[in-house]
């Protein structure tokens, strides 16, 4: 399948998976949803890492192989799963205050750095009519940013909009490594998705244990099935995206901007069941995107 195409439905994917995550932490404290949901990957995972080491010809020849890896090779996905589980913790926190149509938006201005960090260090030259379509996608995502505004979200000073800036800048980089990863180390997709959900718990753990002895009291959790879900379309969405990235052709200045466009689900969703306000320019702003994501198509 085209690493194109393979972008997009990983887009979609991420769409459902937005909004399984604010029907996750309304109202419900972050730091046990967040390790429920990379518990749930793990739990998925871990079977598949037993199985490629102990029966290594049942999955090598396919896609869910995971290879042997040297300690070296080990550190360098717990290092992107610090660097994710991070962003996720400031990203989870700035979505439980802010507006799911306001909070998406947001993060998805994570290719305006992306973009700039692959032309200077990866030597990436999009195609005239691909810029194009980058800059009206970033256009139509800045322009949600302001009309947040009228929301009474003032961005300059809003601790939970620095939060999300934050996190999408921490998801901009962990973008650019897993270029590197899986392009320049020739990591298989299945490898660096199983452990890295497997790190993930182990850097999330602390936060866990800290709310459950200091927080549980003012911060309650509930149980949602929204919080398993999370992990089950992040895991199809982040496969697809894994798998698109390896192709040698693919871009990750193009790929970072589709995948950007499962702001879509959200925004209807919470227009159509939130009542979030001024859905009017909030869709133009869709519109725009869209013809972005024509154009670079």
């Amino acid at each position: 399948m085209h690493w194109v195409l393979l972008s997009l439905l990983s887009a979609l994917i991420l769409g459902f998976y937005a909004v399984a995550k604010k029907s996750a932490v309304h109202k419900n404290a972050v730091p046990p949803v967040l390790l429920l949901n990379v518990l749930t990957a793990a739990v998925i995972y871990l079977p598949v890492i037993v199985i490629s080491r102990i029966s290594p010809d049942s999955l090598s020849q396919t896609l869910l192989f995971v290879e042997p890896m040297s300690s070296q090779q080990h550190m360098m996905l717990f290092g992107k799963a610090a660097i994710v589980g991070t962003s996720w913790a400031l990203a989870f926190h700035g979505l439980k205050h802010l507006p799911l149509s306001i909070a998406t938006p947001i993060r998805s201005t994570s290719p305006l750095w992306t973009i700039a960090v692959a032309v200077v260090f990866f030597a990436e030259r999009p195609a005239f009519v691909q810029w194009l379509g980058i800059l009206t996608i970033l256009t139509a995502f800045l322009t949600f940013s302001f009309v947040g505004q009228k929301e009474g979200i003032e961005f300059r000073s809003n601790r939970w909009v620095g939060m999300m800036l934050a996190a999408t800048l921490l998801g901009s980089i962990s973008a650019l490594y897993d270029k590197y990863l899986l392009q320049q180390l020739q990591f298989r997709p299945a490898t660096v998705q199983a452990w890295f959900s497997i790190y993930l718990v182990v850097v999330l753990l602390p936060m866990a244990i800290h709310w459950y002895f200091k927080e549980r009291i003012q911060k309650p959790f509930e149980f949602r099935w929204s919080i398993p879900a999370i992990a089950l379309t992040l895991l199809v969405a982040d496969f697809l995206y894994f798998t698109a990235i390896t192709d040698p052709q693919a871009q990750i200045s193009i790929i970072s901007p589709l995948r950007r466009t499962s702001v879509l689900i959200p925004f209807l969703y919470g227009v159509i069941n939130l009542n979030e306000k001024n859905a009017r320019p909030k869709a133009i702003c869709v519109g725009v995107m869209l013809v972005g994501v024509y154009l670079i198509r």
